[in-house]
């Protein structure tokens, strides 16, 4: 899901005198209007959105500190002295809603945009006075998690606060390899930048800002999206979109990667990820810009572009001592129904004297043509006509079982999750659609026939959402495979687009629930057999929002379970178990998780260039250590150092097709799946030959 919320955040204030802005910035003022707006959007939050809030002291307050939150959640602008003054808003900001008056919310955004003007003025000042004046041997640090510090005391404590963390920037760029004057350049450019944005903003963005403060108190996916807006979700919905395929959100004044789209350009290109920063946009072979403290809306639009363009991406990875920096160049397409299309394969599983054929469909998305769908075209592509064709074709090749690939799926058509389920089950309820007004839809599949009958494994991880969510738990609770890999996303709720005179509203009005009455909400899908979590939970996930809708169970539909699995469940887990005990793609993932949980834990970054060349190179020594000893117990050639393309195991940097033995968590699959199939022969799980 698209999220507009944040403009700006992650800075300071205090004014410079000597490097104020000269020109004065106009006060905004709400427009006549906005109030309007206000009653629509509040209207349309009590009429359609399936939770019932009361406008009482607790959402006034609740509202209040998402506002602040939207602009300053890195306590980097206000001051404890601001705060005070803003108290008097706290529980009453539903009187104000009631009666559609702005006046309280603009004077909060008012005071936000003074103080961000006279701490980029600050920062300017401070760059200008030169690079050389930053003394990296002093042993200072930087607490780069700010979102629950305590508010600054006065100007002066936001001096130091600003002065850290351009300090840790121009730190960053010289380990980087760039010079003095070409730090302050960047440097001057990206503050000048910022200014000049701070100084363009108008009443509509306040408007917007604080409209989104009250959306998100009733849940993180509902949003109010200005005419502008408005336009940018309509070009990203829908099928024409040329761009690179990548879902953004604004995160304090960074532009961070939420997910990419299956078979479009970035996700095909390999380069970019879940989690990345891009800290620069360019066009084609055209100077960089600094894209840091940009708004999200005008990062899309410089990154949109004409079909066939090339776009480059400066990018930065992981945090603290252990960024690491690349600008990658994606050419820009649409993205076409056939790259989003499912694919199979096929993995050879040996066990003692003999090799199971294990048939592997990946799923990227729930898709269907709809446009050839209703011209009636007796060819028209879908998830579950392209699966069904793939099973066939499996079939003649003999496998033994099917894994069905859903990692990395955000979901899609919840039309096509039902008739894909159906493919796998006699027939019956797939899902559970309860709406705001009370009233259950269940989703059903009434053909009586079932295509695979076989030993069936559903792969899932953190990035499996939606419709994704929807297959694992039918086919969970229905006993009728084996769901193996990590925690699901858990975004088990839908939402509508509302059209008001001014914009739009994407409200939440149902949630998903399985058949058995548990809903995919919060807690997503738990696998029978899990996997590390690579991922980090606390930043993916609908877990990780505040906000969010609770998991919460409905009567379950009329449905039919075998009991297979439950019984054979501990002898495959055991079989699991201690295949991966000894396995080094898995005790390589397992230290990893353990690396990345220390590394996130540890928020506070030194300042002392000798202190931080350190830490990067003992980071570095432990991740090729790591890297090695994967690499000696499968019998390869240890690395002298760790490169862009140390995950190639035959050292050979040619580009090569993706070898699914290489895959870990795949093959791992297509083991359980043998053992699931041999645990128990005399199960109601029949093998397909």
């Amino acid at each position: 899901m698209l999220r507009h919320l944040l403009l700006f955040s992650a800075i300071a204030c205090y004014s410079f005198a000597s490097f104020a802005s000269i020109d004065p910035v106009k006060t905004l003022e709400p427009a006549s209007e906005h109030a309007l707006t206000n009653r629509a959007v509040v209207h349309h939050l009590y009429q359609h959105h399936y939770s019932r809030k009361y406008l009482n002291d607790e959402f006034s307050e609740k509202v209040y500190k998402r506002y602040l939150d939207i602009l300053d959640n890195t306590r980097s602008y206000f001051t404890a002295s601001d705060i005070k003054e803003f108290e008097a808003t706290r529980l009453t900001l539903d009187d104000a809603i009631k009666t559609n008056d702005l006046d309280p919310a603009f004077l909060i955004y008012n005071r936000y945009r003074q103080r961000a003007i006279e701490r980029l003025d600050y920062a300017l000042a401070l760059i200008d006075q030169g690079i050389v004046n930053f003394d990296f041997t002093k042993n200072e640090s930087l607490d780069l998690d700010r979102e629950k510090a305590s508010w600054a005391k006065s100007s002066s404590d936001l001096d130091q606060l600003w002065r850290k963390r351009i300090k840790n920037t121009v730190l960053n760029l010289k380990l980087a390899g760039k010079k003095d004057p070409a730090i302050k350049e960047l440097l001057t450019k990206r503050y000048d930048s910022q200014l000049n944005r701070i100084k363009q903003i108008n009443s509509e963005d306040a408007f917007q800002s604080y409209m989104n403060a009250i959306t998100y108190t009733f849940d993180p996916h509902t949003q109010y999206m200005s005419p502008r807006n408005s336009e940018n979700f309509n070009i990203n919905m829908s099928l024409s979109l040329q761009g690179i395929g990548a879902v953004l959100r604004s995160e304090n004044e960074n532009t961070i990667v939420e997910r990419l789209v299956s078979g479009g350009p970035a996700n095909k290109a390999g380069q970019l990820k879940p989690s990345d920063n891009i800290v620069g946009v360019a066009q084609d072979q055209k100077e960089m810009v600094d894209v840091i403290g940009w708004r999200l809306d005008e990062v899309v639009d410089l990154i949109r572009g004409p079909k066939d363009s090339t776009v480059r991406l400066s990018i930065v990875s992981g945090s603290g001592q252990t960024e690491t920096h690349k600008i990658i160049s994606i050419v820009r397409d649409e993205v076409k129904l056939e790259d989003r299309a499912a694919q199979s394969e096929i993995l050879d599983i040996k066990r003692d004297d003999r090799s199971y054929k294990v048939g592997v469909i990946d799923i990227p998305a729930f898709y269907a043509d709809f446009e050839a769908k209703n011209a009636n075209d007796p060819n028209y592509r879908s998830t579950t006509r392209d699966v069904s064709k793939l099973i066939k074709g499996l079939q003649k090749d003999n496998i033994d079982g099917l894994i069905i690939d859903l990692r990395n799926n955000g979901g899609g058509s919840l039309a096509e999750v039902n008739n894909l389920v159906g493919l796998f089950i006699p027939q019956g309820p797939t899902v559970q659609v309860h709406y705001s007004f009370g009233h259950t839809q269940v989703l059903a599949d009434k053909d009586p026939a079932q295509l695979f009958k076989g030993p069936l494994v559903v792969l899932t991880n953190r990035l499996s959402a939606s419709a994704s969510e929807i297959f694992a738990g039918a086919i969970q609770d229905y006993g009728r495979g084996l769901v193996v890999g990590s925690q699901t996303f858990g975004k088990g709720t839908v939402q509508t687009l509302i059209p008001l005179f001014r914009g739009q509203l994407k409200v939440t009005n149902a949630k998903f629930y399985r058949i058995s009455g548990e809903s995919t909400q919060h807690r997503g899908v738990i696998p029978d057999i899990l996997y590390p979590e690579i991922y980090d939970t606390d930043k993916i996930g609908e877990s990780a929002l505040e906000e969010a809708l609770p998991w919460d169970k409905i009567e379950p539909s009329k449905y039919k379970s075998e009991t297979g699995i439950a019984k054979i469940l501990p002898a495959v887990l055991k079989q699991h178990n201690k295949r991966i005990d000894n396995d080094p793609d898995f005790a390589y993932l397992n230290e990893q998780v353990v690396f990345l949980k220390e590394l996130r834990g540890d928020t506070t970054i030194s300042l002392n260039s000798k202190t931080r060349e350190t830490e990067r190179k003992a980071m570095e020594s432990r991740r090729l250590g790591l890297e090695n000893k994967r690499r000696i117990a499968k019998g390869l050639k240890p690395l002298k150092e760790l490169t862009d393309d140390s995950d190639d195991e035959s050292g050979d940097k040619e580009d090569k097709e993706k070898d699914s033995s290489q895959d870990a968590l795949l093959h791992e699959g297509g083991e359980i799946l043998v053992d699931f199939m041999l645990s128990e022969p005399s199960s109601s799980i029949v093998k397909l030959k």
